[in-house]
């Protein structure tokens, strides 16, 4: 028996798992229990309910991996903030993107920041800066802070905080403190990120915290950063912008445990996205230049994960002359919500004999609560907000008898308080007998009703009238194809030839070429299979040929496809197979993310910038500001010193029981016959690591 064990808990957007491994770090029980966005506490004790209780009493340490903060990000969703800027121009405010992000109001534009050796370009101005405070305080969760040019001299940056601080109770952030790199309006964005996610960070922590201690569980609690490291409950609130791809640098860092494999493709996929990493030698590449989730790059160290919006709860639509998409709006599947809520049946029955109109199937549902947002409800909202405290709102029926309803209720989901159902590819694989944990009558009829829905609204489709199956299984093998694109991005920007971007335009030819047998078919349901044409464009029909193909493509030939997440079993032998691909689904494998949020350590970094401004000058950017050398081996010493200093201090606030230090450096020299080496600019960074502390038994 072992002596001790440790707990981990992934709170993703649609289940909620925990895993209990013994001192050896094996797997010895796991639960499943969904997720309860209204409170958190009551899907992650369901989970934990489901272990061993006597196991539970010798828990010396609990680690956390969420989905919830990239999911956040993925849908556009967040708390109202305000973003202080100073020293900012109109240009930088819009290259940013905060305006799309946050809205106008929230961003307020101040004189001050410095220039790039770190020298005050002007004052701030004091009484507009507290004025602006005050005013934004009782509408907002919390506030973020960037000025032009702070990871050179932060001096703005702390002032401005120190006035919130000093007239508000409100979190606040700088931006200096999340980034080292240059490049305001990112760093404003992130800075501006991290503030959105403090109140669901939050509300997680609380959550988990509160169920503990129902459960005289007094370990220490520990969370996992998107780059795989853990940091202390404290550390994850005062930065929890840190914690985006959580869920899936754990899923990365668990499926190489569970699978021991260590050097594979990695695809986990789950309620609202799916994440594919490529992993060699058992680790998973950092982003250098801040991982892409949904349309946003944070300045954030993670793992390099291609994120998207698209999982078993995201909602199937039409997409305009691209036919059917999937993604990234999450939404309840009909599955679900009559698994939850049994009296919806009787309505979908209904639906699915009334002429098509774009709200059946959709009922709307409280999602989660948010203090800030809710104090901020006008009247109409407020009482759609209290209306769904009785259950799912019929949409259809409240279009009819209560306009004002319907539109207060759409207001609210785009704000991320309350969420609507939809047909999903949950729903789909329930028709086609792929899952059955929820309420298959009513996925029966949710395809039945969208398909009329988009024959009859859109022109989709040759489906049999009343016909659930196949247009279940067009949507399934739209999952398929889209993965396998997705997969082939993934490893087109791997190989570093192109971006995103390029890698998007070039993948949809290549996985046509590369799906196995040269046909174009999505493998995995025989002959009858749609294809990939067929899929995104029904009423369309690939070219198929017999002759030999000029082109034989082979995806990762070298590389197993290891797939994790709930879904895995049921979609990813069929990629697999259209890939030409070795496949494993290692043993819980739909747990992952809980596994690997207990095998990381606690690792923090400290990057610092040394620069040549005028030839026999070094200069050292330190927190305190710029501090000028006579010889550049004094500067870099300095810079080791301060990096390193911070760099443990950081981590044991963290967490870590005992550190280590490792240097690295970046320099930036030219060697020619004149001047002979020529040092213009070096970043020394310090990483400081240790396990976690553990609770004594």
């Amino acid at each position: 028996m072992s002596s001790h064990y440790f707990l981990g808990i992934d709170t993703g957007g649609t289940f909620t798992d925990a895993v209990l491994l013994d001192d050896r770090k094996q797997v010895i029980a796991a639960a499943k229990s969904l997720t309860t966005r209204f409170d958190l506490a009551v899907g992650i004790g369901g989970a934990l309910d489901k272990l061993p209780q006597e196991a539970l009493t010798r828990v010396a340490l609990v680690s956390l991996s969420t989905t919830l903060t990239t999911n956040s990000v993925v849908e556009g969703k967040g708390s109202p903030v305000c973003v202080l800027l100073a020293g900012y121009d109109a240009a930088q405010i819009k290259a940013s993107g905060m305006v799309e992000l946050l809205g106008a109001e929230a961003i307020v534009s101040l004189p001050g920041g410095h220039d790039a050796g770190g020298n005050a370009i002007t004052q701030l101005d004091e009484e507009a800066s507290k004025e602006a405070i005050l005013k934004h305080a009782p509408r907002v969760s919390a506030f973020a802070i960037s000025a032009s040019f702070a990871v050179r001299n932060p001096a703005h940056e702390l002032q401005l905080r120190a006035w919130v601080k000093a007239l508000t109770d409100k979190p606040v952030t700088c931006g200096h403190e999340l980034a080292s790199s240059l490049g305001a309006p990112r760093r404003a964005m992130t800075v501006a990120l991290n503030a959105r996610m403090i109140s669901h960070v939050k509300a997680l922590i609380d959550s988990v915290t509160r169920t503990l201690h129902t459960r005289a569980i007094e370990a220490p609690l520990m969370i996992v950063k998107g780059d795989g490291t853990l940091i202390n409950a404290q550390s994850a609130l005062d930065r929890p912008v840190g914690t985006v791809l959580s869920g899936p640098a754990a899923s990365v860092i668990g499926a190489c445990a569970l699978s021991g494999v260590a050097n594979a493709i990695v695809a986990d996929m789950g309620g609202t996205t799916t994440d594919i990493a490529v992993v060699r030698n058992g680790k998973p590449e950092l982003s250098v230049d801040g991982a892409l989730i949904g349309d946003w790059r944070p300045m954030v160290e993670a793992v390099k994960v291609y994120s998207i919006g698209l999982g078993g709860d995201s909602e199937v639509r039409f997409l305009g002359g691209k036919g059917l998409a999937i993604g990234p709006r999450r939404v309840v599947p009909i599955s679900l919500l009559a698994h939850e809520h049994p009296e919806v049946l009787p309505v979908l029955e209904r639906q699915q004999n009334e002429s098509p109109h774009g709200s059946q199937i959709r009922f709307a549902l409280r999602l989660q609560s948010d203090e800030a947002l809710i104090n901020r409800l006008p009247d109409d909202e407020l009482r759609a907000w209290e209306r769904l405290a009785k259950g799912p709102v019929d949409l259809e029926r409240s279009n009819i008898e209560d306009r004002p309803l319907s539109r207060a209720l759409a207001r609210l989901e785009r704000k991320g308080l309350a969420i609507y159902s939809g047909f999903t590819p949950s729903d789909a694989a329930h028709v086609l007998g792929m899952a059955t944990h929820w309420s298959q009558d009513a996925a029966t009829l949710g395809a039945r009703v969208w398909a009329r829905q988009m024959r009859y609204m859109y022109g989709l489709g040759t489906w049999t009238l009343g016909d659930a199956v196949a247009p279940s299984r067009q949507v399934v093998d739209l999952v398929l194809s889209t993965i396998c694109q997705k997969l082939i991005e993934a490893g087109l920007n791997d190989a570093g030839q192109m971006n995103e971007d390029r890698a998007s335009n070039m993948a949809a030819l290549l996985t046509q070429m590369a799906l196995q047998g040269g046909n174009g078919k999505a493998a995995g349901h025989g002959d009858g299979g749609a294809s990939t044409a067929t899929a995104a464009n029904p009423g369309t029909s690939p070219a198929t040929h017999a002759t030999s193909s000029v082109f034989a493509l082979r995806f990762a030939p070298d590389m197993p496809l290891v797939a994790v997440g709930a879904p895995a079993s049921s979609y990813y032998p069929a990629v697999a197979h259209s890939l030409g691909m070795a496949l494993k689904v290692p043993p819980f494998a739909e747990v992952a993310n809980a596994v690997g949020a207990v095998l990381g350590e606690v690792s923090q970094r400290i990057h610092i910038t040394v620069t040549q401004p005028v030839r026999g000058t070094f200069r050292v950017f330190t927190k305190s500001g710029p501090k000028d050398f006579a010889g550049v081996d004094a500067a870099i010493a300095q810079a080791r010193e301060l990096a390193a200093a911070e760099a443990t201090q950081n981590a044991l606030d963290a967490g870590a029981d005992g550190v280590r230090v490792d240097f690295s450096q970046t320099d930036n020299t030219v060697n020619n016959d004149i001047d002979g080496n020529m040092f213009f600019e070096a970043i020394v960074t310090a990483t400081a690591s240790g396990k976690p502390c553990i609770r004594a038994h």
